[in-house]
């Protein structure tokens, strides 16, 4: 069972519409998860510190991350730590996570994933990715 207050990171994919959330502990227990409108990510980021002890935000390095890390710093009452990650690819990868996360169930088995449509953004699985994606590049610079 996870100690809770060992420290855990906020993984945001921030969109123009919508933004994923997702909060891990460095041992990669996923806590939490969601999707919520870019107007609640502020609000919903500050509610997230208040239940988990969060020590680092990690964002994807593409879109509309200088727009949001300046957001953040400003928006926060306490700001936090940022770090930028590489996030090419993770949509892709995301697709790839849903149905590992959410495997399809009956007969929907029997179609080819390529063909199956996805029934909810997945900008939380990008998060997720990105917080694996730091940690995946702590552990290759301790090698």
């Amino acid at each position: 069972m996870p100690v809770p207050d060992q420290p855990v990171i906020l993984g945001f994919d921030p969109g123009r519409r919508k933004c994923g959330l997702a909060v891990m502990g460095v041992d990669r227990t996923l806590r939490f998860h969601q999707v919520v409108t870019t107007e609640a990510a502020i609000a919903t980021i500050q509610t997230l510190r208040q239940q988990f002890p969060i020590s680092l935000l990690i964002m994807g390095d593409q879109t509309t991350a200088k727009d949001w890390k300046h957001k953040l710093s400003q928006d926060l009452p306490d700001p936090l730590r940022i770090v930028l990650v590489d996030e090419r690819y993770s949509t892709l990868e995301a697709r790839d996570r849903y149905w590992q996360m959410y495997p399809p169930k009956g007969i929907f088995r029997l179609v080819p994933q390529s063909l199956r449509s996805i029934p909810r953004p997945i900008d939380d699985i990008v998060a997720i990715l990105l917080i694996e994606r730091y940690l995946g590049r702590l552990v290759n610079e301790m090698e």
